[in-house]
Formats: C-alpha cells, sequence, structure tokens
C-alpha cells in the first residue's frame, strides 16, 4: 500500500471516528431522562416542560419523562435535583420562585447558585399593571405622581404573600420610590372582582388572567412590565420606558441540571432547547400561556440568575416580605 493509499485511510478512520463520537454525544440518553418540573400538571411550568421534554425525546429518541414536583416553592423539585446523579439523566425545569427563594427563606437545603449548573432561560412572561376604571391615572408617569403625592393612599391587591404580584408591586415601590399598601386575596380570581368593582386601586396581574378584563373595558392597562415591550399587546408601553427607569418584573422558565453534569451535555442541551423555542410553533404555543422565548447561553443565564437573586434579595428584605 502507497503512502498516499495509507494517509488516505488514516484520514477516513479520523472521519468515522469523529462522526461515532458525534453521535454519541448526540443521542446521549442511555436510559429514560428524568424532566422534574416544579409545578403541578396543568400549570404553565408545566405546559412549557411537557412541549421541551417531548421535543427532546423526539431529538434524541429516547423518552424525557415528566416528573412533577410541587411543593414548598419549587425547593422539592431542586433539591431532589441536587442530590441527582451527574450524568445527564435529571435535568430540572425550575419558574420565578428559584430566583426569589434565597431572599424569602433563612436556609435552603442547597445553594442556588453553587449546586446545580444553568442550561438555559427558557421563556419569560411580562405581567401587567391594570387599575380600576374608577382610578383617574393613563401612564405610570400619572400612577407614580398620584403615589408620591399621597404616600400610602393607593392600594394593590396580591394573590399571595410572597407571590408574583406582591414583589412586582413592591419592586415597583422600591424603584419607583413610592409608598402603596397592600391588600391580600387568597387568589387571583377574589382580587379582580374587587379591583374591576373600584375596592382597590391597582394590581401587577398575570398577562392571560387580565387581559380578557382589559380588552372588555372592566380594567385599563397601564403597562406591562417586561423590559420591552410584549408581542401580545405592542400597543401597551412598559414600566421601563414610561417613567421608572431599569423595572423588570417577569415570570420565567429555566433549565437547570446537578452540578457536575459534564458541559458537553451542558451545551448540547443547551442548543437543542436554544433552537427549539425559536420553532414558529413552539412560540406560538408560548404565547397562548404570555410567553416569550429566550434560548440564551449557559453562561448568560447564569449571569442572569445572579443578577435575579440579589435583585429580590434587596426588594424582600425592602418590603420586610415574611413568607415563614
Amino acid at each position: 500500500m502507497t503512502d498516499l493509499h495509507l494517509a488516505a485511510c488514516g484520514i477516513a478512520c479520523a472521519v468515522a471516528a469523529c462522526a461515532a463520537d458525534a453521535q454519541t454525544r448526540d443521542n446521549y440518553p442511555g436510559r429514560p431522562v428524568r424532566f422534574i418540573v416544579a409545578q403541578t400538571p396543568g400549570g404553565s411550568a408545566d405546559f412549557v416542560g411537557r412541549i421541551i421534554a417531548d421535543a427532546l425525546g423526539k431529538r434524541f429518541g429516547q423518552q424525557f419523562v415528566v416528573d412533577n414536583r410541587p411543593g414548598a416553592s419549587g425547593i422539592i423539585a431542586a433539591e431532589i435535583t441536587v442530590s441527582a446523579p451527574s450524568d445527564g439523566h435529571t435535568l430540572v425545569l425550575v419558574t420565578t420562585s428559584f430566583g426569589v427563594n434565597p431572599a424569602l427563606y433563612k436556609k435552603l437545603p442547597y445553594d442556588s447558585i453553587n449546586d446545580l449548573a444553568p442550561i438555559t432561560h427558557i421563556s419569560y412572561a411580562p405581567m401587567i399593571l391594570v387599575v380600576s376604571p374608577s382610578l383617574r391615572v393613563q401612564t405610570v408617569k400619572e400612577l407614580v405622581a398620584l403615589a408620591q403625592s399621597k404616600p400610602a393612599a393607593l392600594n394593590y391587591g396580591t394573590s399571595s404573600i410572597g407571590g408574583a404580584t406582591q414583589l412586582a408591586a413592591e419592586l415597583f415601590n422600591l424603584t419607583a420610590k413610592v409608598k402603596m399598601t397592600m391588600i391580600p386575596y387568597k387568589g387571583a380570581p377574589a382580587m379582580l372582582v374587587d379591583l374591576m368593582g373600584g375596592r382597590i386601586d391597582l394590581s401587577f396581574a398575570s398577562m392571560p388572567s387580565a387581559l380578557t378584563h382589559v380588552r372588555s373595558g372592566k380594567l385599563r392597562a397601564v403597562a406591562v412590565t417586561s423590559l420591552k415591550r410584549s408581542a401580545q399587546v405592542p400597543e401597551i408601553p412598559t414600566v421601563a420606558e414610561n417613567g421608572v427607569a431599569g423595572y423588570e418584573m417577569v415570570g420565567w422558565q429555566g433549565l437547570l441540571a446537578p452540578k457536575a453534569t459534564p458541559q458537553r451535555l451542558i451545551q448540547l442541551l443547551n442548543r437543542e432547547v436554544a433552537a427549539l423555542v425559536q420553532q414558529p410553533d413552539v412560540k406560538k404555543q408560548l404565547s397562548a400561556e404570555g410567553g416569550e422565548p429566550v434560548g440564551n447561553s449557559s453562561e448568560a443565564f447564569a449571569s442572569w440568575l445572579k443578577v435575579e437573586i440579589a435583585k429580590w434579595m434587596t426588594v424582600v428584605k425592602a418590603a420586610n416580605i415574611r413568607t415563614e
């Protein structure tokens, strides 16, 4: 065999080896993957989780089995994941509470930053600042001016202590330098009924729960809480652009793995999920839940989580929010 033939054979073997290695990397699941969702079946996180798990299962030709582990604001799901083997066969979809829990709970059974490996920020969902039709404000600037002229006189409804509606309002208090009074409710429906009836002044509500009432004229939408306008209601300005610079409060979902999960698996999952959430059909499904796709790098998601956790530490301390 000539040197040329030997070289050609060597190149062919190297190409085959690379192809085999690539195939191994792209088809890593050796058994069903446990896809933990920190929410009950039927919720928005469960909806997103099942979309992701189903797509990954089809992509890898393997089962990604959704395991709903609600309770303790997502702490149970995160703790299970921290204790799982770091082999890519356990993933967890976490939500907004993951970034808030370090501020609300004195001691968690894990370190939110150091004990889990971020894969990607899947999506976020803006909230919407709505006011009673009887409150004579049309913009955030007018609301801030009114709140500053009458400290603690305006009241906002919240559907749970330490939940998204209260956190959004207390972030607004802190960022806009105003003081509004909390009126607690046992759930969003009762809160919205009182808001429509003028018994409370305003609330930061989820998009799906409030938009029907906004479109019927029973509530007035003042702003959305994301940094950029929502694709669902592009005509409604953001809080940040309308007088309270830097304000952002969104519900979100992100994908994490046990800390020592091999980086090649983190990168593989990141690539697949990031591409998935940008597909038109998936974007449409996310939009139905008020969501917007993200799909950023694992490094960007890790940095964002640190900022998110620090933000809520500041807000919870300033508002003296207690849940335990």
